[in-house]
């Protein structure tokens, strides 16, 4: 959803790198150990900064309905959501939504994995992951994306989080094969950083990577045949693209989904539920593939959109629809 900044190259001092160390607030196998037992209902502990222990109960299914926060930083400086980091906390919890999905820029902050990591502890909310992009075909700019991710990565580890979710930045025209070349180049090193924290890198798919055929989508795919999708089904309908007919045709490679709607006019509705899109036949689809991997909820508001009620209450009509429609 989100634009990124232009990446500048820095460094994370060993001093720094303890620091974050002992300030982390979850412990990352806890909530890989917790989606692990999500089927059977087991509890996880979380460990605080401070090493205290807490009983965490996760998801008693496999799917997990988290929540991202874009509508926050939609209207936030530099797109950076951590100024309203609480009231996300608040709100998710207020609406059931299972855990949180950050934005890159939050978690660029030398303070991430405390502050981020004492409000999950706080409101018993754990990090699922993470949004992340960078202009990947641009060969110019890869060591400054492999440094800036390895950060990112290394914060989400520290903070639990599992899901590596991917744009990788639109060109000014369509991308050449070297272009495509350089784009899964980076990729690849960015994967085995992520496999290194077991951490799962989807791509996650704007309107420019699925348009023209999915000239962009179907380069990458080529190149790394066996990379982890997680499609936004919004961007797939605006991209004129079925997103029933896409979970079909990637079924065998999706663990994520990026949830939201909009009305028959093709803006965005203030929740889930209150648009046209055919959630009953994705949730079919998505029933019928045996889908177990993450679902997220993203809500978006055009601009100059004027909210008719607390967000808090759409993130609740929006979980309480994802439970009633799809069955998660």
């Amino acid at each position: 959803m989100n634009n990124s900044d232009e990446l500048k190259p820095s460094q994370i001092s060993s001093a720094d790198e303890e620091s974050i160390g002992r300030s982390s607030a979850i412990s990352r196998r806890g909530f890989l150990r917790s989606a692990a037992l999500a089927t059977v209902g087991a509890g996880t502990v979380l460990t605080s900064a401070l090493g205290a222990k807490k009983k965490f109960k996760p998801p008693k299914k496999k799917v997990v309905v988290g929540g991202h926060l874009w509508v926050y930083a939609a209207t936030l400086p530099g797109y950076d959501p951590t100024p309203a980091l609480e009231n996300v906390f608040a709100d998710f919890t207020y609406a059931g939504i299972e855990a949180l999905e950050l934005m890159d820029r939050a978690l660029r902050h030398d303070d991430a994995v405390e502050h981020i990591g004492n409000l999950s502890e706080q409101y018993s909310l754990p990090i699922l992951g993470t949004s992340y992009e960078g202009p990947m075909w641009d060969r110019t700019q890869h060591a400054a994306i492999l440094e800036d991710a390895e950060k990112v990565i290394t914060r989400l580890a520290k903070l639990g989080g599992r899901t590596f979710g991917t744009s990788v930045g639109q060109a000014p025209k369509p991308k050449t094969p070297e272009q495509l070349d350089a784009q899964a180049e980076v990729l690849r090193k960015i994967i085995a950083m992520c496999d290194a924290h077991h951490i799962v890198l989807n791509l996650h798919n704007h309107i420019y990577e699925v348009e023209n055929h999915e000239h962009d989508l179907q380069g990458t795919l080529a190149r790394i045949p066996d990379i982890k999708l997680g499609p936004d089904l919004n961007w797939l309908v605006r991209a004129g693209e079925d997103p029933v007919d896409f979970i079909r045709r990637f079924a065998d490679r999706i663990v994520f989904l990026h949830l939201r709607d909009q009305k028959a006019d093709g803006k965005w509705s203030e929740a889930l539920g209150e648009g046209t899109t055919d959630f009953q036949a994705i949730g079919r689809e998505l029933h019928r593939i045996k889908f177990n991997g993450d679902a997220v909820i993203e809500l978006a508001h055009e601009k100059g959109f004027e909210v008719t009620r607390p967000l808090r209450d759409s993130w609740k009509m929006s979980r309480e629809y994802v439970r009633a429609t799809l069955g998660y």
